[in-house]
């Protein structure tokens, strides 16, 4: 079947783009140029005349600092969209960036978003036409375990088995792949965001202390960590006393984080025990051999791979640039059109994970 001419058009100046689409971050890779964004997803907006004023890397540094009649929006919650015409344009803004750094007008790429295995057909539907209103001229949807798995190197079209955890912001994923599909799945939403909740928890309730998101993050990203590491450390944690109002900082030590996390990290645990529990035995035994990939931001959390190991007997190891795993498979997808086109059939097929 002949191409429309205006569809060959804008396939000759449009630069194809694979998104992960993230609670935290979104990251947009260019067909043969690499990743060429990596921003945060929030959108700063004027609370009166709804004007967008910041996207990204400038929003973000906003949080905790704006005035009243400016409101921070994270678009994207426990991975699906929570606020469509937001996500809408965020997606169109990094769309349009991609384009305008490439010096070309007619930002009409190929689309591929890697999307949560847990969505539901509306989240899947939402997810594709906030694509399409962005400027695609055709979105593709892949699940995250999958894209993850293939941007990690794992051997997904191989009649082996092979299992992923992708931690990212919103959602665990955690799926066993062979032959080009998932068998099985667990979707949690219990992820980063929830480990920086868990820190602002303890800080309130044991020291009585009110401390920001921003702050746990990085207290997470210092001091965090899920199995005793060698030397351990002590952080300080700087807020608002709830007692009296005033400013007060509190010293701790990375075992009290790390008690901090527990419960979080349970739920991980407990989801990747399940997985397992409910995989082919067959397929049990190519996991010992390949071992389990940790992908997504949560992976860095030091001593994960350790606990996890010791939780499942399982050899457990972190992905090559764990952040990027989701983003380059769904870079990889775009590359190979008779990939797209099975990842596509599979997901059309598949039912919803436990």
């Amino acid at each position: 079947m002949p191409l429309n001419p205006l569809t060959a058009l804008f396939g000759l100046f449009s630069h194809d783009i694979g998104i992960d689409l993230g609670t935290a971050n979104t990251l947009v890779m260019v067909k043969g140029r690499g990743i060429v964004i990596n921003e945060p997803s929030v959108v700063a907006i004027d609370r009166v005349s709804k004007r967008i004023l910041a996207i990204g890397a400038e929003a973000k540094r906003m949080v905790g600092r704006t005035p009243s009649n400016i409101v921070l929006v994270r678009p994207l919650k426990d991975g699906v969209i929570s606020d469509f015409e937001v996500t809408e344009r965020m997606l169109q803004y990094f769309i349009r960036q991609v384009h305008d750094r490439s010096g070309f007008g007619l930002p009409r790429p190929r689309v591929v978003v890697g999307i949560p295995s847990g969505v539901t057909e509306v989240e899947k539907r939402a997810v594709h036409d906030a694509s399409v209103n962005a400027g695609a001229r055709a979105a593709y949807l892949v699940e995250e375990p999958m894209a993850a798995a293939i941007g990690a190197g794992l051997p997904v079209m191989e009649p082996s088995g092979c299992m992923i955890v992708d931690i990212g912001g919103g959602t665990t994923e955690v799926a066993v792949i062979s032959l080009g599909g998932i068998v099985v799945s667990t979707s949690i939403r219990v992820a980063g965001d929830e480990m920086d909740q868990d820190i602002v928890n303890y800080s309130r309730q044991v020291h009585n202390l009110l401390i920001g998101e921003r702050t746990a993050e990085q207290i997470k990203i210092e001091a965090g960590s899920a199995y005793p590491v060698d030397g351990e450390t002590a952080v300080v944690l700087r807020g608002r006393d709830l007692s009296s109002g005033l400013p007060k900082s509190v010293e701790v030590s990375s075992v009290e984080i790390r008690d901090a996390l527990s419960g979080s990290i349970n739920q991980i645990v407990d989801a990747v025990k399940q997985t397992i529990e409910i995989t082919p035995p067959e397929l049990i035994a190519d996991l010992m051999a390949h071992g389990i990939a940790l992908a997504g931001g949560g992976a860095l959390l030091k001593g994960l791979d350790r606990r996890l190991a010791q939780e499942t007997r399982f050899p457990v190891y972190v992905a090559e640039e764990p952040l990027a795993c989701v983003v380059r498979g769904t870079g990889e997808v775009l590359e190979e059109t008779e990939l797209l086109q099975k990842v596509q059939s599979r997901l059309a097929q598949r039912r919803p994970p436990r």
